[in-house]
């Protein structure tokens, strides 16, 4: 959805999520992020004051921390949405607000 709201069409969403899932064509930053991400979503509680700083190394301090928390409140959304079994929007309920991009079509 998020990737949507950025203006993305289905397709580029769908390449940029298979890349994204193996690791390819990412940056150092990139793939640090993604390292730390993985982690904090499959085993939180293991998430080290040295991971957090790995992740500042790549990232620097402010955007680690914006990632890290960006990252956290989209793993609680999605625990809540199983556990009520919510289904995900069918349309973007984010298109019509003040300065949303135009909606992508792939050719």
């Amino acid at each position: 959805m998020i990737l949507a709201v950025a203006g993305m069409s289905p397709g580029e969403v769908a390449e940029k999520s298979r890349r994204l899932a193996g690791g390819e064509g990412l940056t150092p930053a990139e793939a640090a992020a993604a390292k730390f991400i993985r982690k904090q979503a499959k085993t939180p509680w293991a998430v080290t004051d040295t991971d957090v700083a790995e992740l500042e190394a790549a990232l620097g301090r402010e955007k680690a921390w914006g990632a890290i928390w960006w990252a956290s409140r989209s793993h609680y959304m999605t625990k809540v949405a199983d556990a009520f079994q919510l289904p995900l929007e069918q349309d973007n309920p984010f298109r019509a607000m003040p300065g949303a991009k135009p909606e992508k079509k792939d050719p």
